[in-house]
């Protein structure tokens, strides 16, 4: 694999402007320590602002850091909401000691930030397997949470889903869908991911982007793919959230968990679910068609 030098990678210079548009939004990179095992990183607004805007909680999918995932979703929100958007356990700058790899530990350590942090009240937005940690934090402290937002995520994943997908993915283990370690594999995730094609995609760049976004951590990486609960039986063990409002967002074609699993997931999740989905996407709404999937999400946290 050829390895760019920095200052030819277009993935570092992405990065930089991307990090210029969280700094615009007023947001900024922060550390906070949760205990004498667990860091998270994360971006937030300035620790000295003060203001009555609501609370809104962004987390990322597997894959990239947060800010790779939330950057249009920020530029939009972030003029009526406090934006916090953490990095995940061993994604980012975030880390722990402990051995814990669960999602249930994942959605922990974003709730003991937001403590920390004085967020006493915020609404959550999920995608993918953020959408695992976004429902557990939901379902864990109801008192905190005031709406939830699961995007593309297959909170209700059963075994033969995991089969599945790793059936249309032509792989043998997740991790080889999951954690790309070659430009033919992160090609393989990306037709999965997303609705228009993207082979005339250049080979160096696919190779920067596995190399720069993708080799960090990938032995804690592979854990945590070993370590999600949910998908492990053949029914859906996922309790309602009764007495919260979820909006789930869904690409149309989403290959990674198909249109029927967010059918299912409405009726799951109680009566105060309701379902969008959104056209010409995939995995990825949130990038995709950002206008819409911005829209979709403010107009919902906007109702009362």
């Amino acid at each position: 694999m050829t390895i760019l030098p920095s200052f030819l990678s277009p993935v570092t210079l992405w990065g930089l402007y991307v990090r210029r548009c969280f700094a615009a939004s007023g947001l900024s990179q922060q550390s906070m320590k949760l205990d004498d095992d667990t860091t998270l990183h994360f971006w937030g607004p300035h620790q000295t602002t003060h203001n009555n805007k609501p609370c809104l909680v962004l987390i990322h999918g597997f894959g990239p850091a947060a800010m790779w995932q939330w950057r249009k979703q920020v530029q939009f929100f972030a003029p009526n909401y406090n934006v916090y958007v953490p990095d995940l356990v061993f994604f980012g700058g975030s880390t722990t000691t402990s051995p814990d790899r669960a999602e249930t530990f994942q959605a922990a350590s974003v709730a003991k930030l937001l403590e920390k942090l004085g967020v006493e009240r915020f609404s959550v937005v999920g995608t993918s397997y953020g959408g695992f940690v976004a429902y557990h934090v939901a379902r864990m402290w109801p008192e905190r949470v005031e709406k939830v937002v699961i995007a593309s995520s297959g909170v209700n994943m059963r075994g033969r889903d995991s089969e599945a997908l790793l059936k249309r993915a032509d792989v043998e283990k997740i991790e080889d869908l999951m954690l790309p370690a070659t430009a033919a594999q992160l090609h393989k995730l990306v037709r999965l991911a997303m609705f228009k094609k993207v082979d005339m995609i250049p080979q160096f760049f696919m190779n920067d982007f596995v190399e720069k976004l993708y080799s960090d951590k990938r032995k804690e990486k592979m854990e945590l793919l070993k370590g999600v609960t949910i998908g492990r039986d053949d029914k859906a063990n996922i309790s309602p959230l009764h007495d919260k409002e979820v909006l789930i967002v869904w690409g149309e074609s989403d290959q990674i968990f198909p249109l029927e699993m967010a059918t299912e997931l409405k009726q799951l999740l109680g009566t105060k679910a309701r379902l969008e989905v959104i056209k010409n996407t995939s995995h990825m709404p949130q990038i995709e068609d950002s206008v819409q999937f911005n829209h979709i999400v403010q107009n919902f946290l906007c109702k009362d």
